[in-house]
């Protein structure tokens, strides 16, 4: 019975259930190689990053042109006006992330939530203060991090600040600080800098005394070269003095005001260049490190065990994600194995492979065709609609929770058992659909012979694991035709395991409903680890047909069937069980 209380307690924390008000155990502080709390224990940070928020990315909105917040703010309002634009944001900021948000997340098992914070919210640009030096503070930001103090509060959670875009932007990569290339970046303007600084020191100010924040972030993901000839975004730099310089600066600034907060730095080249950075300056740092797309082997994290072994400082995996389930699950499960905190990204967006997918309305669906060429432009109302039905759908009780993705994160890393997606009984007459196999590990769930993405270490292209990206986020191949999900491209190899509960002992048809335009498929049935029969899918010209197998026989209570792919190429919708004796 204990395998179905973690789904059980999946399918309905999502609506706002709240642990009630408690408090986190003191300040992080780093002692040695460790994060502890103010109990001297052991901490594991389990985070996930609020991508999104604050700050917007083009890749997280599908928009077809370059990925700035500034600029897909442009393009909305050539469609819908300033005012309207503006309307939007207020929206967005409001809806976005909520309460009932951080309550999930802890009640789905993470521990810590990373802020990405888009420092135009708590501050004017540069090129627009009144007076040229001064700082002009918005409330706005402030008041935003205040709240999200108070829900992370009320669950006994870690907020950590991270600095995601800067003044001017910290890199070429231009998406992920909202950068205007026309303007003078992060490292070209001493501005710019001081003005980093200032923004630090004031936010320290605010929270000094608050414990539930559990660092700052200093400058996410610096990618800039200051070598000539190097690669632009600073992943074969040297000496990296300047990015060394600006956060030792930060840190004295915030030390002026605070000394119990941790600060966390990161490096050159998206976070992982540290030439020229170490040693720490501070006796209560962490140093960050990003991961994403490589092998999760030791060999992979192993030149940031050997910083924190020669520094004695503490690491944390700062961000990682967009990868599949079973990346996830090894990923965290090297991490924890290494008494390693991790942060994953993002909480939610306009995608299938994280905790919460935003639905895609249909007016949103046709200005995104509008932007790409391929639609007609909407009107002013229908535009306007759409942006607002978008800032709407943000809401956590308005998107798909994607459980799986929260079980491979949170169980899967330290468990090989597996678990029904849904929970099936089988009676009469039962249908189960192809994409309801259980949860669970790669090779103990279902086993496809893509089941991640590893091109940083592979150097090869990119691969989909599920090639359909819809549904669920294992390497299972799922496609949505007709508002219906089914399995599809599949090979030889390929399995999945369906757990049900049987109301009698007996004999049972199994139908599978099948489609191909090849002559040779194949699959087998085992049922509670026995073989139960082979049957081949004919070519039935891509159309939706039934295919028997025969009489099998159930055990009252639970049943585990795995449909093996003997030979692929044929497409699998649902499998349905008739009670026969």
């Amino acid at each position: 019975m204990k395998k179905y209380i973690l789904l059980i307690l999946l399918t309905f924390t999502f609506l706002g259930y709240s642990q009630g008000q408690s408090s986190v155990p003191g300040f992080l502080r780093a002692e040695g190689k460790k994060i502890v709390d103010a109990n001297g224990e052991n901490v594991i940070l389990r985070g996930i990053g609020l991508g999104g928020h604050m700050l917007q990315e083009g890749y997280m909105l599908k928009v077809p042109f370059s990925g700035q917040q500034y600029v897909f703010k442009e393009h909305m309002q050539e469609l819908i006006g300033e005012e309207r634009t503006e309307e939007f944001y207020e929206a967005w900021l409001s809806n976005f992330t909520q309460k009932k948000d951080i309550d999930s997340l802890k009640s789905w098992g993470f521990n810590s939530v990373r802020l990405p914070m888009h420092y135009n919210l708590y501050t004017l640009p540069v090129d627009q203060e009144p007076v040229p030096g001064e700082n002009t503070w918005l409330e706005k930001g402030f008041e935003m991090t205040d709240q999200m103090v108070e829900w992370c509060r009320d669950n006994g959670m870690y907020l950590i600040l991270d600095m995601h875009a800067a003044p001017g932007g910290q890199g070429h990569d231009v998406n992920i600080s909202d950068r205007d290339p026309s303007k003078p970046s992060l490292w070209e303007s001493e501005a710019n800098q001081e003005k980093l600084v200032q923004l630090w020191k004031k936010l320290a100010e605010r929270y000094k005394d608050e414990p539930v924040i559990g660092a700052y972030d200093l400058i996410n993901e610096p990618n800039w070269s200051f070598e000539e000839g190097k690669n632009l975004n600073g992943i074969e730099d040297t000496e990296n003095t300047l990015i060394r310089d600006l956060q030792v600066r930060i840190t004295e600034a915030i030390r002026e005001v605070d000394n119990n907060h941790i600060v966390i730095m990161e490096g050159n080249g998206w976070g992982n260049n540290y030439n020229g950075i170490l040693p720490p300056w501070d006796d209560n740092m962490v140093l960050s490190f990003h991961k994403y797309w490589s092998y999760n082997d030791q060999a992979s994290i192993q030149q940031f065990l050997d910083f924190r072994e020669e520094y004695n400082i503490p690491i944390w995996l700062g961000e990682s994600g967009e990868n599949s389930n079973a990346w996830f699950a090894d990923a965290i499960g090297l991490m924890e194995e290494n008494n390693i905190g991790w942060c994953w990204w993002p909480l939610k967006k306009l995608g299938f492979n994280n905790p919460v997918e935003i639905k895609v309305n249909p007016g949103y669906r046709d200005i995104l065709e509008y932007w790409a060429g391929e639609g007609e432009k909407p009107s002013e109302e229908e535009a306007y609609e759409a942006f607002m039905q978008l800032a709407e759908n943000t809401k956590i009780e308005n998107g798909i929770i994607h459980y799986d993705v929260i079980d491979a994160m949170i169980r899967q890393p330290h468990s090989e058992e597996t678990i029904p997606f849904k929970n099936i009984t089988v009676s009469e007459k039962t249908k189960i659909p192809a994409a309801h196999y259980d949860m669970g590990n790669d090779g103990h769930a279902y086993k496809d012979n893509v089941s991640g993405n590893y091109w940083v270490s592979t150097g090869g292209d990119r691969e989909s694991w599920n090639n359909g990206r819809v549904y669920r986020n294992d390497g299972v191949d799922l496609f949505l035709e007709n508002d219906e999900v089914h399995l599809g491209d599949t090979e030889a190899g390929e399995w999945l395991q369906y757990t049900f509960q049987a109301e009698d002992a007996g004999g049972y048809k199994l139908s599978f409903r099948v489609a191909s335009s090849k002559d040779s498929g194949k699959a087998a049935v085992d049922i509670n680890g026995k073989e139960a029969g082979e049957m081949e899918i004919p070519n039935t010209a891509g159309e939706w047909q039934w295919q028997q197998l025969g009489d099998i026989e159930f055990q009252k209570g639970e049943n585990k069937l795995k449909f093996r792919i003997l030979e692929g190429g044929f497409d699998l919708q649902t499998i349905k069980f008739e009670k026969t004796k």
